[in-house]
């Protein structure tokens, strides 16, 4: 085989090569956007059950009497 014709051949060896790898990029592409998609679905819930578990604690007798007489405390203090 001459030069010209390895040249060739290793010419189009390597498109079909690169042509496989961005293939290969692109399919393993779209498979993390869903996976992106849920780690945010999941962050979500948890956030909005903390939020949940946090309005509880705050809205209850016991947080807001403290919270009631710490404010006191404070609008009645001297400077």
């Amino acid at each position: 085989m001459d030069g010209t014709r390895k040249e060739q051949m290793y010419g189009r060896l390597r498109e079909v090569g690169l042509r496989w790898v961005r293939a290969v990029r692109s399919r393993s592409a779209r498979r993390d956007d869903g996976m992106v998609s849920a780690e945010y679905a999941v962050g979500l819930i948890a956030a909005v059950g903390f939020a949940g578990v946090l309005y509880q604690v705050v809205t209850s007798d016991v947080v807001q009497s403290a919270l009631q007489s710490l404010v006191a405390k404070a609008l009645h203090g001297s400077f």
